[in-house]
């Protein structure tokens, strides 16, 4: 065989190992790096499945307010958009180590180079185990965008108003399964609304519940109430005014995280998301799903923003 046909072939495949290798620097995501994710030409983000109106599908592609949010940080850093679906684990923490930072046992290659909705808490991040150990020490919460809220729709033909939580010893309400208002509302004033709360699956089937009667009322997320009041432009359908003693916190910033080693792109992203919340930009996308918007707390000192 000529020499040279042999030195063909070798750098042939000495060409065909470099890209290889390059492609696969490039899309292992225990190695993407702001750097890499540039290179690679795309970002992806970290949504959670069936989680209207925050991150669902709709006529077979991406739809929510993450993943329109996820789209824009991906434009601005000039490139494409990939969607990372996340399936629940029992805690957050587990959601964290699975989808951020290690990957989840059964494919540790399978992670988001930022996830959305994840509560920006210093207590949170902070927090130890029994050991003294930092529980979410992998991974950096960072960029809030949102302030969430508990809410409450009612029937309003069937319920004058709700003053207090009292009201629901006697009007059966609707919460989604394993959620805080399905413990807040079964232990709520020693367990005498305990009868009166139905579990559902799903926001969406408590609300189908309240259409058909078997429920006068649902409580869940701000968010989520006001996008299934959005579906179903029903004019008995009221917002309570009432707040939920007892509950902790009545309201929390919602943020992002990414691995701990990849900071450079947790500031790039924080910079894009700080320019869409003091541009008017976050708030657009909230609008556009027809969802009240509430800027992160520390928002209201530097600008002067009022949240409702």
């Amino acid at each position: 065989m000529p020499r040279s046909v042999t030195l063909l072939g070798l750098s042939l495949l000495l060409m065909w190992m470099s890209a290889a290798h390059a492609d696969e620097l490039l899309n292992r995501p225990t190695d993407r790096t702001y750097d890499l994710i540039v290179k690679s030409g795309y970002l992806k983000v970290g949504v959670y499945r069936d989680f209207p109106p925050f991150s669902f599908e709709q006529d077979g592609r991406p739809a929510g307010v993450d993943v329109e949010i996820g789209r824009a940080i991906a434009r601005a850093m000039g490139v494409g958009f990939r969607v990372h679906w996340i399936v629940p684990d029992e805690t957050l923490s587990d959601d964290l180590r699975n989808n951020v930072w290690k990957g989840h046992y059964l494919d540790k290659t399978r992670l988001a180079d930022v996830m959305m909705r994840v509560p920006y808490d210093k207590e949170y991040a902070y927090m130890r185990d029994s050991t003294g150990e930092m529980i979410n020490g992998e991974v950096v919460l960072f960029g809030p965008y949102q302030q969430e809220h508990w809410a409450i729709a009612y029937n309003g033909n069937r319920i004058d108003s709700v003053p207090t939580m009292a009201i629901f010893q006697y009007h059966p309400i609707g919460v989604e399964l394993d959620t805080l208002p399905a413990i807040y509302l079964s232990s709520g004033l020693r367990g005498r609304l305990r009868e009166q709360v139905h579990h559902f699956r799903s926001v969406g089937q408590a609300f189908e519940g309240l259409a058909t009667g078997e429920v006068e009322a649902v409580m869940a997320m701000r968010s989520e109430v006001d996008y299934q009041m959005k579906l179903r432009p029903d004019r008995s359908l009221k917002l309570a005014a009432t707040g939920f003693p007892g509950i902790g916190k009545q309201q929390w910033d919602v943020g992002m995280a990414v691995k701990s080693t990849h900071r450079q792109l947790g500031y790039k992203i924080e910079a894009i998301v700080d320019g869409m919340v003091r541009s008017g930009e976050m708030k657009a996308v909230f609008d556009r799903y027809g969802l009240r918007y509430s800027m992160p707390g520390f928002y209201e000192e530097i600008l002067g923003a009022s949240n409702q």
